[in-house]
């Protein structure tokens, strides 16, 4: 895609102020980082930051039994949660690959609000409209919404100086009204630590992001960009669509498992999905830490008393352990299990590593 196919949101005027770097991103161009990557993770960590993430899509699934349609379709149960709550779950396909994973906004029985991933919203939107019955519509917002998500320690001191709300449990949103604008708040995010997710209209997008740079910086944060949210994410072991999750990566394989709901009796993938769950998976998502110096990067292969046992599918360094680390799928029947030291190919170059069960770090999202 050239740079000039590449979509812009409703904020890129502010980063183009703030002198960040951009690259593409799921057909967007994004800001990578303003202050450095390490800087910004950090902030995040031990007190606050801002991140622009308005190129995620935006759905609406409407009318009469939308959320039993919804429920019916996606790998998550819905009947385990009510209006004002939100979900993590996944849209398969009958073979069980993952076309996506989202978020759902239970707003009531007949209106459901998805948040996918940018480069898949128009494959959700269109898996979900072609299935949809009749008196269910399913709109495409993509372009509607902008998302600000407020990530850190100090987050609800940031949203409280901001006036929105903060006594929201996790994963669960209101509507509210910030300086005579709608917007939706969302106690949820992509990092680990406490924080919440704005949706304010497009065209109020920039005032918003304007005022939450200035009472994140005051609170001792900064902006964000995609690298370090992708170092925050990886950190925690959170799968990115493409890397961890694909239409050839299952969820089982990508410890999503627990957001399939194995009681409903019927959603998109689910046979196929319980045979690979009585079988068990042929590979797994494991943590990779480097015990020696060295980038692990998505694409290596990592060994076993010089076998291939699997491939990474993400790999950083780790401003919070200082060392590189990195996702993998891993042989099932390799037998590997954590504190198993392997060994990565890098380059040619092979690297000592140990084997871990993510999360790297502690996970402060409650």
């Amino acid at each position: 895609m050239t740079e000039e196919q590449l979509s812009q949101g409703p904020v890129h005027a502010v980063h183009v102020e703030l002198g960040a770097t951009f690259a593409p991103f799921g057909g967007w161009e994004m800001p990578v980082s303003y202050a450095g990557t390490v800087a910004e993770h950090t902030a995040v960590r031990e007190s606050v930051g801002v991140f622009d993430v308005s190129h995620l899509g935006k759905a609406l699934v409407r009318g009469s039994g939308a959320a039993a349609f919804v429920n019916s379709a996606l790998t998550n149960d819905l009947d385990k949660i009510g209006p004002g709550k939100a979900q993590y779950t996944l849209c398969c396909t009958p073979s069980g690959g993952v076309i996506d994973d989202l978020i759902a906004y239970y707003v009531g029985p007949d209106e459901v609000f998805l948040v996918p991933n940018a480069a898949n919203t128009a494959d959700v939107v269109a898996a979900l409209a072609a299935a949809a019955p009749d008196g269910v519509t399913v709109e495409d917002q993509h372009r509607d919404f902008g998302v600000i998500a407020v990530q850190g320690p100090k987050s609800v001191e940031v949203l409280t100086a901001l006036g929105l709300p903060t006594d929201i449990d996790y994963m669960a949103f209101t509507d509210a009204t910030w300086d005579g604008v709608p917007v939706r708040v969302c106690r949820s995010g992509y990092t680990g630590e406490i924080g919440f997710e704005l949706l304010p209209r497009w065209e109020d997008s920039e005032k918003l992001f304007r005022a939450a740079v200035e009472q994140v910086r005051a609170h001792g944060g900064q902006v964000a960009g995609l690298g370090a949210r992708d170092t925050l994410r990886t950190e925690m072991g959170y799968p990115l669509h493409g890397h961890e999750l694909s239409l050839e990566i299952s969820p089982l394989e990508a410890r999503c498992g627990w957001a399939i709901g194995w009681k409903k009796p019927k959603f998109w993938g689910r046979e196929t999905l319980a045979d690979e769950k009585a079988s068990g998976p042929a590979r797994r998502l494991w943590g990779i830490k480097a015990l020696d110096r060295g980038v692990l990067r998505a694409g290596q292969t990592v060994l076993r008393d010089g076998e291939s046992i699997g491939e990474t599918t993400s790999g950083t360094f780790s401003p919070t352990l200082k060392v590189g680390i990195a996702l993998a799928l891993l042989d099932s029947g390799s037998g590997v299990s954590a504190g198993d030291e392997i060994s990565v190919d890098v380059r040619g170059r092979s690297l000592r590593a140990e084997v871990v069960s993510p999360p790297f770090v502690e996970i402060n999202t409650k």
